[in-house]
């Protein structure tokens, strides 16, 4: 039985036809299922969904043992899709990750052999370990959900999605994503330590067994995909997109920045926008909904002036304040 769910204050005729209870009811069992593993973190989880709403890919950075991982499991499990993990290690061949063909002596012909990069759910684990060349396999599957080899193109399975996790690049033997591969990540996340209570929990959950062995299957291929689409038709009114491009444009012309935000950093905070809206049950995008998302959309996509700042850590925060400054100085719209 269909069941309007979208607000009536804001509703226009004909949007998000096909919404129903249903919809509504399986994102927020599948994010109610990821935060039982994910303790005392529910904005993380919720950005996390985005980035798979939106057709994103997500960057999640921190020390080790924080639960970046885990994070990706979860969501994995949760959802009736093929997922594979790949370890980036310093000695990672482009081939490890994307396939190769193979002689097979018997038919006297070559045999593609896909790489774990043919999953709907890709797991690349500690990304800034493996050299340039390595993570530079990972572009045009994420820029155009397809691979190509020897001249032949082959498509990804739908819906796919890359979760990167990294230690930050202050610790030996990494090397940072040059930013043209940032730039194809949707959204960058710190999940940070928990609080003592919810750390408390943390022991609790698994002091006799894994919360992971609990999650179950909530969302399949096509159902994900339509969601996908529900969320391009979530409707982000003129003067929002106004509010957009003015924030778009403070860093690009910004002294304290040496590179602002590119066309695709702009459609990423659109896109993101639509699919927080949407996980928020609204057919609708509020300013709110833009503001929430410019730190984890934007961060990892400008560059901080040389002058300015040194490297590492702190170049992050300053990125983050030079951001802050910006959403201070915009107007909101009302």
């Amino acid at each position: 039985m269909m069941r309007d769910w979208i607000s009536t204050e804001t509703k226009e005729p004909g949007i998000v036809k096909n919404a129903d209870f249903t919809s509504v009811h399986k994102i927020r069992k599948l994010k109610s299922m990821v935060e039982n593993v994910i303790r005392g973190k529910p904005e993380t989880v919720k950005l996390a969904l985005v980035a798979l709403l939106a057709k994103g890919h997500l960057l999640i950075e921190d020390v080790p043992g924080i639960g970046k991982t885990t994070l990706a499991k979860a969501f994995a499990r949760a959802l009736e899709i093929s997922f594979s993990r790949v370890q980036f290690t310093s000695d990672l061949l482009p081939s490890d990750v994307i396939g190769l063909s193979i002689f097979n002596q018997k038919s006297g012909s070559f045999e593609w052999n896909p790489g774990p990069i043919f999953s709907n759910i890709v797991l690349a684990d500690e990304i800034n370990r493996a050299t340039p060349k390595t993570q530079s396999a990972l572009l045009e599957a994420m820029s155009e959900e397809q691979i190509t080899i020897e001249g032949v193109s082959r498509p990804l399975p739908m819906p796919f999605m890359v979760v990167a996790t990294q230690n930050p690049s202050e610790h030996h033997g990494t090397y940072p994503l040059p930013e043209s591969q940032l730039d194809r990540f949707m959204l960058r996340l710190h999940i940070g330590y928990p609080g003592i209570e919810d750390e408390r929990r943390i022991l609790r959950d698994r002091e006799h067994e894994n919360p992971l062995d609990f999650v179950c299957p909530v969302m399949n291929a096509n159902e994900i995909i339509e969601l996908q689409k529900l969320v391009s038709e979530v409707r982000v009114d003129e003067v929002l997109i106004d509010y957009l491009l003015s924030i778009v444009e403070q860093t690009r012309k910004s002294e304290a920045l040496e590179l602002g935000i590119s066309p695709r950093g702009t459609l990423a905070l659109f896109r993101s926008a639509q699919a927080f809206a949407l996980i928020e049950e609204r057919d609708f995008c509020i300013a709110d909904d833009i503001k929430r998302l410019v730190l984890p959309c934007f961060t990892h996509r400008i560059i901080v002036n040389s002058r300015q700042t040194a490297s590492g850590k702190r170049r992050n925060y300053e990125a983050e304040q030079i951001l802050k400054d910006i959403l201070i100085k915009t107007e909101v719209p009302v």
